[in-house]
């Protein structure tokens, strides 16, 4: 879903409460959840465009309530994808907040999710679950460092780039390629390897091939600015 302004988002929240003052989840449990997993999607979208995090905890609220519906056993698909949208919830409130505890809930919710996003039936999904997958990882690693970590974050980046090609989607392809970037140039620093570093810095020209000031500045200045700390490093463990 795409809006455009903030009142037609909160037009939506206000469509989904009252459709499910009639769907009950006693009477029509997959309706119910349905409409949760909209609402959720809507809160999610909300409150990353406003500060606090009131918001994306209702969204998780949200999620997870489908979730008691749309279970693994009954409809797992549906709970996959909801798995996705409540650990994509999780990492940006966790991102706003001191602690580890919600990133490390959304890294459980993305790897639930693999295990039924398959790469062999649904690979852009698959795909896109180990890239978001790859993001908490490295969020997770900021505050609790780890080699460990930056290696299942370098992994999961991997993984997504046999899928997020640049043909097929070049801006995921280009944004997948800077978090890429970003898990060697910290795990090259932290084992002093020029190798690793060198790869980063490969993977940043990379993505602003795509990335470009015209079509997204914001992350082609992110790529940039990254680009400049793996180059200098890499000066300094050669000199």
């Amino acid at each position: 879903m795409r809006y455009s302004s903030t009142d037609q988002l909160e037009e939506a929240v206000a469509a989904f409460h009252a459709a499910l003052e009639e769907q009950s989840r006693e009477q029509f449990p997959r309706d119910w959840a349905r409409t949760k997993v909209g609402l959720g999607d809507v809160l999610f979208q909300l409150g990353k465009r406003q500060p606090g995090t009131d918001q994306l905890e209702e969204a998780v609220a949200a999620f997870r309530a489908a979730l008691q519906v749309h279970t693994r056993e009954s409809l797992p698909l549906s709970w996959a994808s909801t798995q996705v949208s409540l650990g994509n919830a999780l990492f940006d409130l966790g991102s706003r907040q001191s602690g580890t505890g919600r990133i490390e809930q959304a890294i459980l919710a993305y790897h639930a999710a693999l295990e039924v996003l398959l790469r062999e039936h649904l690979p852009l999904d698959w795909a896109m679950a180990q890239g978001n997958l790859g993001q908490a990882l490295l969020e997770l690693e900021k505050r609790k460092p780890s080699v460990d970590l930056l290696k299942a974050a370098v992994s999961a980046f991997r993984d997504a780039l046999e899928e997020r090609t640049r043909e097929l989607v070049p801006l995921h392809w280009a944004r997948t390629q800077t978090g890429l970037g970003m898990a060697l140039f910290e795990l090259g620093k932290r084992l002093s390897s020029t190798d690793l570093i060198e790869e980063a810095v490969t993977r940043f020209r990379a993505a602003i091939k795509e990335s470009t000031r015209d079509r997204v500045p914001l992350d082609w200045a992110i790529t940039q600015f990254n680009l400049g700390l793996a180059v200098h490093e890499l000066g300094i463990q050669k000199s």
